[in-house]
């Protein structure tokens, strides 16, 4: 996609000091952005996930052009922001595996058909200017204009301060596992609607 400048100009003045509207541009990640996208991954998955680095959990931070970058049906977009890449989002081709999620949810969205909302992380300086929604507009089409997808599917730690009333506020709860015996991961699946594709848009063939 070509980059999409997001201004959002709140009070007149810089996200981050100074004058005029803050501006952001949302874009595909190129080779060149791999090192600022990863930094975000990293920071947030020790910052606010708390759980650190996992190499079985997070093999995708670590190398994410093997991951979203050459898959053709995946993707990695970054907002950046003076210079600076300050947010991330991605699709992947996969659904949610069994164990550790309950079988039957990952029975209802199998990988190959599943478009799998992921790493979709904000830097705390640069949150509530509507980057995350804006990035899950933007991730959603892109899995419409792939074809082949049927769901569009995510998982959320609630524990994550903002998480959870967020993606109430954009997908359908499929499974919270505190709910669960023994509390499960702690984790809640979601389901957003796949978006209509407008009469300019094709998916790929």
């Amino acid at each position: 996609m070509a980059g999409t400048t997001v201004d959002r100009t709140g009070t007149g003045t810089d996200a981050v000091g100074g004058h005029g509207a803050s501006r952001y541009v949302l874009r595909t990640a190129t080779a060149c952005d791999l090192g600022g996208a990863r930094a975000v991954m990293l920071d947030t998955v020790y910052r606010d996930l708390k759980s650190g680095y996992v190499p079985r959990w997070h093999a995708d931070i670590i190398d994410p052009e093997t991951a979203y970058l050459r898959p053709e049906r995946c993707t990695l977009l970054v907002v950046e922001h003076r210079g600076e890449i300050v947010a991330t989002g991605a699709v992947r081709d996969r659904g949610p595996q069994a164990p550790p999620n309950p079988q039957w949810v990952a029975d209802r969205f199998p990988s190959g058909t599943t478009a799998q909302l992921c790493r979709i992380y904000v830097r705390p300086d640069h949150r509530r200017h509507g980057l995350a929604r804006q990035l899950v507009r933007e991730l959603g089409e892109f899995a419409a204009r792939a074809g082949g997808y049927t769901a569009l599917y995510l998982h959320t730690d609630p524990a994550v301060p903002g998480a959870e009333p967020f993606w109430r506020s954009l997908a359908r709860e499929v499974c919270d596992e505190r709910t669960l015996p023994g509390g499960g991961q702690g984790i809640v699946h979601f389901e957003l609607p796949m978006p209509v594709l407008g009469a300019a848009d094709t998916p790929a063939q």
